[in-house]
């Protein structure tokens, strides 16, 4: 198996994924100081991280900096995509959002190609850009799948959230499966951009009819529509969700959050002796103060 931590720095979402510089210089700030030292911990670093970002950010200052920095961690390897999203962004329309998953598949193989080489099997674990796993989490996941060959993917369904500003951490405990899953793929199937969309597509409806059969994993709630039986969970809490002010979703009052636990849960992430977050704050703190009911309804209203 190789296995690839996949990481969609710039693209998803609104506003064509990018809110930015100063957005964007915070977003690596943030990688940087807590989610590298997190991979760095992993007890199994037989990974590729594998960052991916719009065509038109290859020549942008920032990111040709950021892939300078990487070529210096040595750890471990890390490739980069500019062919924007490899995943359904259900933020656009049906029809655009797989066009968007095909098309940026497509430019992203010749790399990913490259980089995994001969292979029986490709791991697809989601790796967000602000967001840890604990230093086991790439042992257990391969270890996962060596022991049930015949899963396709598993996911973690309980973790911690961190207010990376003053690193204070509480249980997380959402109701519905995380983003935080791994996807076994054929090597055959995971470089067909189409035999790839089509073996992530919903087979079922388990969670919610929302999306019709056949639309390509909208979203981490529907892995059970698109895998079923062969889509197991861990029991652990394997991974933190960091806030800081600048989420585009999750903040640190979201209603999963449980009860708080120490500091010392943050040595299971490599992110005990890091300092707390420092960064430029705009609106978006003032609008992370507000309630979270009101937050969801100016998503909606404002796109935000």
């Amino acid at each position: 198996m190789k296995h690839l931590l996949y990481m969609p720095l710039l693209g998803l979402g609104l506003h064509q994924g990018h809110r930015g510089r100063r957005w964007l210089q915070n977003r690596i700030t943030i990688l940087k100081q807590f989610v590298v030292p997190s991979l760095l911990a992993q007890t199994n670093k037989n990974f590729i991280l594998w960052i991916s970002v719009r065509p038109e950010d290859k020549n942008d200052k920032q990111i040709k900096e950021l892939k300078t920095y990487f070529e210096t961690v040595k750890e471990f390897k890390t490739i980069f995509t500019f062919s924007g999203v490899c995943f359904y962004d259900d933020k656009y329309p049906d029809q655009q959002a797989r066009e968007r998953l095909l098309t940026a598949l497509h430019g992203s193989m010749g790399e990913i190609i490259n980089a995994i080489g001969g292979c029986e099997n490709v791991l697809m674990t989601i790796q967000p850009s602000d967001d840890l796993y604990f230093n086991e989490a790439v042992k257990g996941i391969q270890r996962y799948f060596e022991n049930n060959p015949s899963k396709q993917a598993v996911g973690f369904k309980r973790g911690y959230i961190c207010n990376y500003l003053i690193k204070e951490v509480a249980d997380y405990n959402p109701l519905t499966n995380p983003p935080f899953y791994t996807i076994k793929f054929p090597r055959e199937i995971f470089i067909d951009p189409f035999r790839h969309a089509e073996y992530t597509a919903i087979k079922q409806h388990i969670y919610s009819e929302k999306y019709p059969i056949g639309t390509p994993l909208p979203s981490h709630e529907f892995l059970k529509d698109v895998f079923g039986d062969n889509y197991g969970t861990f029991d652990g809490r394997g991974f933190l969700v960091g806030t800081h002010w600048s989420n585009i979703s999750t903040s640190w009052n979201i209603p999963y959050k449980g009860i708080s636990v120490g500091q010392e849960v943050l040595k299971q992430f490599g992110i005990f002796a890091v300092p707390p977050l420092k960064v430029k704050l705009g609106w978006r703190m003032l609008y992370y103060k507000l309630p979270h009911w009101v937050r969801r309804k100016l998503r909606y209203w404002f796109k935000i």
